[in-house]
This record gives structure tokens, C-alpha cells and sequence, in this order.
């Protein structure tokens, strides 16, 4: 009888509210933007990012934090929500924005050494005419 209770805490443990309640929040800025964004700066957290979810607030994200910086890439296995994802130096400065379709397992690259990966809704860089070579404000907390 206690396979049922544990399969069950093991749902309860995976869902999104779960996930969500155990990332930090920061703000970041981008140009006149001002974001927030959980913050992945786990193995667990980042191999989770924002799978499941059914939304994503407007000027709301999810910022990867490598632990060294390399190439790296984002795929969206589970991933409900369609997503643009940043590619970030560690001077904050963008190397490269990809679209990434939901519930797809095509890998999204950097163009260059990234320390930082930033997933918001699909277009939300686009509209605001934020490209590479843009540089992000807030990784202080991550520069000790």
C-alpha cells in the first residue's frame, strides 16, 4: 500500500508549483526593461527550467546560471510554452537569441562561450528590438 503514497508525493513533489517555490527571483534589466526572472543555478533546477508550465507572465523568466562559462545549449522536452532563449557572456553581454517550439528535443546553441542563458516568451527580444550585442544589468549577485 505505500507505493501508491509514494508515487503520488513523487507527482505532488514534480509539479509546476513545486518547481516554481524553490527558485530564487531576481530582477535584471534590459535596455528600459525591467524583468524578473527564477533564477536555475542548479543541476536539478536547470535540467528542470520551466517544463510543465501552462504560462509565462509577460516581463517574467527564467535565467540559467552555468557554473563555468562554455557552449552551451537548450532544448524543450516537456516545455509547454513557446520560448526565446538569450545566450549571455559573462560581461552580460547577449551572444545570441534562438525561438525554441514547444515540446521539441532540437538543440538551441550558443555562438559563444555563455555563462548565462535567458528563456522568455517566444518574441518578447523581438518586439523589443533586442538583439546580440545588448548587454543585460544585473548579474552581480552571481559575480562573487
Amino acid at each position: 500500500m505505500k507505493l501508491p503514497v509514494l508515487g503520488l508525493l513523487l507527482i505532488l513533489a514534480s509539479s509546476s508549483n513545486a518547481t516554481s517555490e524553490l527558485n530564487d527571483k531576481i530582477t535584471l534589466k534590459i535596455l528600459d526593461y525591467e524583468i524578473e526572472v527564477e533564477v536555475a543555478n542548479t543541476q536539478f533546477s536547470r535540467s528542470r527550467g520551466l517544463m510543465y508550465r501552462d504560462e509565462l507572465g509577460e516581463n517574467d523568466g527564467m535565467l540559467f546560471v552555468f557554473p563555468e562559462s562554455g557552449y552551451y545549449s537548450m532544448w524543450m522536452k516537456h516545455t509547454f510554452i513557446p520560448l526565446s532563449v538569450a545566450f549571455i557572456n559573462e560581461n552580460g553581454v547577449i551572444l545570441n537569441i534562438a525561438d525554441m517550439q514547444p515540446e521539441t528535443l532540437i538543440a538551441h546553441d550558443s555562438d559563444g562561450k555563455a555563462k548565462y542563458a535567458l528563456e522568455m516568451n517566444m518574441g518578447w527580444f523581438l518586439t523589443r528590438k533586442i538583439a546580440a550585442g545588448t548587454r543585460v544589468i544585473g548579474f552581480d549577485k552571481f559575480n562573487d
